[in-house]
């Protein structure tokens, strides 16, 4: 896509047919950057042949082999060349145990959206536990033109709550207003570190420094992150897309301008005057 959390820029999608609940439109309004394929890229260095690629995927001692693997079917798949030999090993390393390797698989799959097997992969993948995960699936999701893409696009709107992965005295090691990405230390609960699974602005601190939390106590809230913002051109969205049409502080002026095309797209496309949610 191609500026990498990592993403490509989509057009808005047409739904084919009336009676399909299809998402109408997906408009990204900024260049979507997804740091883990970024690093990944830049870690990797050079192209792998055909022959490497198979002994990378074979190589179960080293899941990082794995990784960039599928880093370099997403490079081939994304220039148009012809993929299709591996497509059994991204659906393989999907059900992997490691989350990077899921989030992976998920997001190289939105580059063949007429293969069946990808479509059921994600359709999983948008379960799982891991918030990076599913919002990956739902990216890809959006290119087979599925609504079970809308509600997780939707949530990337709004904040996060991370809630505590164990019980134990918190100590929070950010603040309100710092911000996290993928992987930052936000706390400890006792020996346990509990990192942010996704990018954002922390916006409030949801428990008392020194306090005892048990699992799923909010810890904190993590805003939407600004290199991100989809929307999504389902009437119902319309009220979202127009908060958008607003300055909102962090956001690009470009967010705006895109957001009041979109607007103007679902009313235009549903009927609803000029001026009315």
């Amino acid at each position: 896509m191609t500026t990498r959390y990592d993403g490509s820029l989509m057009s808005a999608q047409k739904s084919p047919g009336k009676k399909a609940y299809l998402l109408i439109c997906v408009l990204i309004l900024v260049a979507v950057s997804f740091p883990f394929l970024f690093i990944y890229q830049t870690w990797f260095g050079r192209r792998l042949s055909d022959s490497d690629i198979d002994k990378y995927f074979a190589d179960k001692s080293k899941p990082r082999h794995a990784q960039q693997a599928l880093v370099q079917v997403e490079e081939r798949m994304s220039r148009h060349e012809n993929a299709s030999r591996w497509y059994p090993q991204v659906i393989a390393q999907a059900s992997s145990p490691s989350i990077e390797l899921r989030q992976t698989a998920a997001w190289v799959m939105q580059y063949d959206h007429s293969y069946a097997p990808f479509h059921a992969a994600l359709l999983r993948l948008i379960q799982d536990p891991q918030p990076m995960v599913r919002r990956n699936a739902a990216l890809s999701l959006a290119a087979f033109n599925d609504p079970a893409a809308r509600p997780e696009l939707l949530a990337m709107l709004g904040p996060y709550t991370l809630p505590a992965p164990t019980s134990g005295v918190l100590k929070y090691r950010l603040k309100v207003g710092d911000y996290a990405n993928p992987g930052t230390l936000i706390a400890h609960i006792g020996e346990t570190e509990v990192r942010s699974p996704l990018p954002g602005e922390v916006r409030e601190l949801d428990s008392r420094n020194g306090a005892t939390v048990k699992p799923g106590d909010p810890l904190a809230d993590l805003s939407a992150d600004r290199n991100h913002v989809y929307l999504i051109g389902q009437p119902q969205d319309l009220e979202v897309v127009l908060h958008y049409t607003r300055p909102v502080p962090g956001m690009p002026e470009t967010i705006a301008q895109q957001a009041t095309r979109t607007a103007e797209a679902i009313r235009a496309r549903n009927g609803t005057p000029h001026g009315q949610p």
